[in-house]
C-alpha cells in the first residue's frame, strides 16, 4: 500500500459585519489592513496572479509557509485564491479559497469557501475550519475598531 493519498473535503462559513463591502473588501485586499487581523505576509501582491507568502512557526517547531495565488479579483465583489500550505519541506496541503462580499442592509454578509485537498494525512479539515474561524473572528474586531 502507498503511504501516499489525497483526502478531499469542503467547508463554507458565512459571517455578517456591519462594515460595508468596500469596506471589508479592503480588510483582505490593502496588506496594512489585513496585517492587523491576519498574519503578516513576507510578500502581499494583490493581483491577479499575485501571490501573498505568510511564513510562521511555534516556538521550536517546523516552519509552515502559506503560498497564495490570485486567481479571480472582482473588488467589492469576490476573491478566489489557490493555496499551498508546506510543513517545512512537505506539501501538507492545496486548497482553493472563495471569498464572497455580499451587501446585507449597509453591512456585508461574507461568505467563505474551502475545497481542501489533504496531503498524505499531515493536515486536516478541522485545522482549517479553525484557522478560518479564527481570523474571521479577528476580521470582525477590525471592522469594529475601523467604525
Amino acid at each position: 500500500m502507498s503511504k501516499h493519498f489525497i483526502n478531499h473535503d469542503s467547508f463554507s462559513l458565512e459571517r455578517n459585519y456591519t462594515a460595508s463591502p468596500d469596506r471589508t473588501y479592503a480588510a483582505w485586499s490593502d496588506p496594512a489592513i489585513k496585517a492587523n487581523w491576519f498574519p503578516k505576509a513576507d510578500e502581499f501582491e494583490f493581483r491577479i496572479g499575485g501571490r501573498e507568502i505568510v511564513r510562521g512557526s511555534e516556538p521550536g517547531g517546523p516552519i509552515y509557509t502559506s503560498v497564495a495565488i490570485y486567481q479571480e479579483i472582482v473588488p467589492d465583489t469576490r476573491i478566489v485564491y489557490t493555496i499551498t500550505i508546506d510543513k517545512g519541506e512537505t506539501r501538507i496541503s492545496v486548497s482553493v479559497v472563495t471569498v464572497e462580499f455580499n451587501s446585507e442592509g449597509s453591512g456585508t454578509k461574507l461568505v467563505y469557501t474551502e475545497q481542501c485537498a489533504f496531503l498524505d494525512g499531515l493536515d486536516s479539515l478541522e485545522d482549517h475550519m479553525h484557522g478560518a474561524n479564527a481570523f474571521l473572528d479577528e476580521l470582525d474586531k477590525e471592522l469594529n475598531r475601523a467604525n
